[in-house]
């Protein structure tokens, strides 16, 4: 594309030392503003990548990956669904799930009521390791204990040991009229997701009581809920299960949690335009430095033009002056956008140890720490993006330079 003499007097003209110092103090804030923009995009969309994968994970952890139900009641006889799906996937463990109130003293509220069998629910989820305060072995059939969420224990003031009554929207019929169906139950454990969705909102107990409460025929559950070797995997299998069993309801985690994620994607789309107006405006610089040199240049390019070289070679050589400084920029962005990315935590850490502040308070918050994760398409994309814009850069100045009238640039100089 380009002339080897075009691409000579291009570099000649980039390390010139003859250069206005003017010229070379804007060629070195375009530099550092391409750099400068291209490691603030790749960092910050490396840490918005850390807490999406962050927030999927503790997501998923209570979600699972696909959930198996009947399309209207409950499901049947579980463990023979469980063996027909068993191919498709990597565990499977059986929920009813329901809502009702919880109440202490002088305290109700509203709550979603899990029951779970304790030796098949680890397969399918992290509850187990996030108990912080008793173990799932404590979900005793017949024993009525529950597992709280930290901030639904705070709120109703409980601790292990204490005793909370668990009332369901089902009626019965007694002497006294019909009355609200109720059952005490003894706090047995707290767990943290770190979540405020499922820690305020959640409480788990063993599947046999939470039935034998609501009234749910023996054997039959809310749903089953699926492990997979990759989570990644859950749209095809779920359609691939939809297809082989038509009569059961199958929803994966990107449908159930779709417009959280969709908003996640559209914040780091956002995120990536408005930080790209940074390269943006050091392209500008690079435009303001080019013009410069065009004006500096004009009876180099007269007598080049005399020389015989064509309009489209001196295109070539500004276009080349322009896109080595946006290559310069890019990689030396890229270089401190990847090093920072990788060790934003020991930066943030060292930061709060100089200004002895904590940016991530653990009575605040429940991540204490800056997740980053760096994705090698995103390097990819940042850094050409940065380049593509240092080269549209240089269109209008070199195409100003090609305009250059050899006879009257000379007589300017004369």
């Amino acid at each position: 594309m380009f002339y080897p003499l075009a691409i000579f007097i291009g570099m000649r003209y980039t390390r010139a030392k003859r250069q206005c110092r003017f010229i070379s103090f804007i060629s070195a804030s375009a530099v550092l503003g391409v750099a400068l923009g291209v490691t603030t995009l790749i960092t910050v969309l490396a840490v918005m990548n850390g807490f999406e994968q962050e927030l999927r994970h503790r997501i998923l952890g209570m979600i699972a990956h696909l959930t198996v139900s009947e399309r209207a009641g409950p499901l049947a006889d579980w463990q023979g669904v469980a063996g027909k799906i068993a191919p498709y996937c990597a565990a499977a463990a059986p929920f009813v799930e329901e809502q009702g109130m919880l109440a202490h003293g002088t305290v109700v509220t509203g709550v979603t009521v899990r029951g779970v069998l304790p030796d098949l629910e680890p397969t399918v989820s992290t509850i187990g390791a996030k108990i912080r305060i008793g173990t799932m072995d404590n979900l005793a059939p017949g024993g009525f204990g529950i597992l709280l969420g930290v901030d639904l224990a705070r709120r109703l003031g409980v601790d292990p040991g204490d005793k909370v009554t668990l009332v369901t929207p089902q009626a019965m019929v007694t002497p006294l009229g019909v009355l609200p169906r109720l059952k005490r139950f003894t706090v047995v454990g707290i767990f943290q997701i770190g979540m405020y969705e499922y820690d305020s909102a959640l409480a788990l107990t063993h599947l046999n009581d939470v039935a034998r409460l609501f009234r749910i025929a023996p054997g039959a559950v809310s749903g089953l809920r699926l492990a997979l070797g990759n989570l990644y995997d859950a749209p095809s299998v779920s359609r691939r299960l939809g297809a082989e069993f038509p009569a059961y309801r199958i929803e994966d985690w990107t449908t159930s949690h779709a417009n959280f994620f969709r908003a996640v994607h559209t914040e780091q789309s956002v995120m990536f335009i408005i930080l790209s107006l940074i390269i943006a405006v050091a392209a500008f610089n690079i435009v303001a430095m080019l013009v410069m040199v065009v004006t500096d240049k004009e009876a180099d390019i007269a007598i080049l033009r005399t020389m015989g070289i064509t309009p489209g070679a001196v295109m070539n050589i500004f276009i080349i002056q322009g896109a080595l400084l946006g290559i310069i920029g890019a990689l030396a962005g890229l270089i401190g956008g990847v090093t920072l990315a990788l060790n934003i935590s020991e930066v943030v850490e060292s930061l709060e140890n100089v200004f002895g502040a904590q940016l991530f308070s653990p009575d605040v918050y429940y991540i204490t720490k800056l997740p980053s994760q760096l994705r090698v398409a995103d390097v990819a994309l940042i850094s050409l993006t940065a380049f593509g814009l240092c080269l549209i850069a240089t269109i209008y100045p070199a195409w100003r330079a090609a305009r250059i009238q050899p006879a009257a640039a000379l007589s300017r100089r004369a």
